[in-house]
């Protein structure tokens, strides 16, 4: 029997835009002629997987069909919520339609994380499968490449059947914590859950009942039209708002982990896209995109829906004006020197991969004390990205009107 492979395609990314609420969602992104919804139907295409199933909202719908037919996926099914309950209905909903057999493995995929090493994922995977019980859920634990305080962990012990049983769930510790995570040798929780049809039902019936009883309810209701599954709206706002890992992983005692060692990302954060935009900036740069000013130069590596991406060079002993902008924030990721910044009235000094957000109106300078060049990648997000959205201060080259 294939594995279903379902996409998780309800999430806002409202990480990305706290100052706006009319952005684009993460898994719709254009970050230069990718999206992460299209990487995530490109994973599911694998010889391994049945045709897929996405659990999305009527918000969204236009869009999930429309990459659907750009990519050429003719059989696929849409789950379309009524209603933002979080993952746990999500999950459960998309378990119950009827042309799912009972022991049917189910791969749940988010549509807006980044999985590298494809061919070693679905060999993880295909590898685990004799292991799917009626009880057990396996989740994805990723070997973290730093101490971050952006994802959360688990810890394993090895089992009787040699698998990786889940004894401790650490939700997004700080950057202290995560050292001595990563000491006991945790994984990040990649987000991803691999289980049989009859283990969800089953563990949500014993954890979740409320849930289980609407959720079933709503499915039994739906309206089918064209591949696209409308969920009862009635019952359906009638669930607990819950994720699945506080509805159900927390809660079960039998969680496996399958543990890689392979690029991954939620890109949660645009500290996390940027090093996307510097590992690959090679393919981003063009030239004419090049422009330089007294203090160093700026290239414009892309330019997205209320987003731009940059790189920032400041020479030695030289100086940005001291600055504000009126309709744009920043995000800065150091990638080469020791800059010494400055905030309102706050002056403090950054290494390589620290980050530093500049906040809408805030007034700001980055000075650079040293011989070599500091180097930055600036995400712009706001209405207006252009340089004309700069009031200077004070300046060492005589800019201030």
């Amino acid at each position: 029997m294939k594995i279903r492979p379902v996409i998780l395609c309800g999430g806002a990314g409202t990480r990305l835009w706290p100052q706006s609420k009319n952005n684009t969602a993460k898994q719709f992104i254009d970050f230069g002629g990718w999206s992460l919804l299209e990487k995530t139907l490109d994973r599911v295409k694998g010889t391994i997987f049945d045709y897929p199933i996405i659990s999305t909202n009527l918000k969204y719908l236009k869009q999930v069909k429309s990459y659907l037919k750009k990519f050429k996926v003719k059989k696929y099914k849409i789950i379309v919520e009524p209603a933002k309950k979080n993952t746990a209905p999500a999950i459960l909903a998309s378990a119950l339609i009827n042309d799912i057999p009972n022991k049917q493995p189910l791969m749940f995929f988010s549509a807006d994380h980044l999985v590298e090493k494809l061919s070693l994922f679905n060999k993880a995977i295909n590898k685990n499968k004799h292991h799917l019980t009626d009880h057990n859920i396996f989740i994805f634990g990723i070997k973290p490449s730093e101490p971050s305080s952006e994802y959360g962990y688990f810890l394993t012990k090895k089992n009787k059947d040699n698998l990786n049983k889940v004894t401790k769930f650490i939700e997004k510790p700080n950057k202290a914590k995560a050292k001595q995570v990563i000491k006991k040798k945790g994984y990040w929780n990649a987000g991803m859950f691999f289980v049989r049809k009859d283990s969800i039902i089953n563990n949500f019936k014993k954890y979740q009942p409320n849930i289980y009883r609407n959720c079933v309810k709503s499915v039994i209701k739906a309206k089918l039209i064209n591949h696209t599954c409308y969920l009862n709206k009635a019952y359906f706002t009638k669930i607990t708002t819950k994720s699945f890992d506080y509805a159900i992983l927390e809660k079960s005692k039998q969680i496996n982990a399958i543990k890689l060692n392979i690029p991954w990302s939620d890109l949660g954060s645009w500290r996390e896209i940027s090093k996307i935009y510097k590992r690959d900036k090679a393919k981003y740069f063009k030239k004419k995109n090049v422009y330089y000013r007294p203090w160093g130069r700026y290239v414009n590596l892309f330019e997205g829906q209320n987003f731009l991406v940059k790189e920032l060079t400041v020479n030695s002993k030289s100086s940005i004006s001291l600055q504000k902008h009126h309709h744009r924030s920043e995000h800065w990721m150091i990638t080469q020197g020791k800059p010494k910044i400055t905030i309102n009235k706050k002056k403090f000094f950054k290494k390589v991969n620290d980050s530093v957000f500049i906040p809408t109106g805030s007034i700001h300078r980055i000075e650079n004390l040293y011989k070599k060049p500091v180097k930055i990648i600036e995400v712009q997000t706001g209405s207006i990205l252009k340089e004309t959205d700069i009031v200077r201060f004070q300046d060492i080259y005589g800019r201030v009107k």
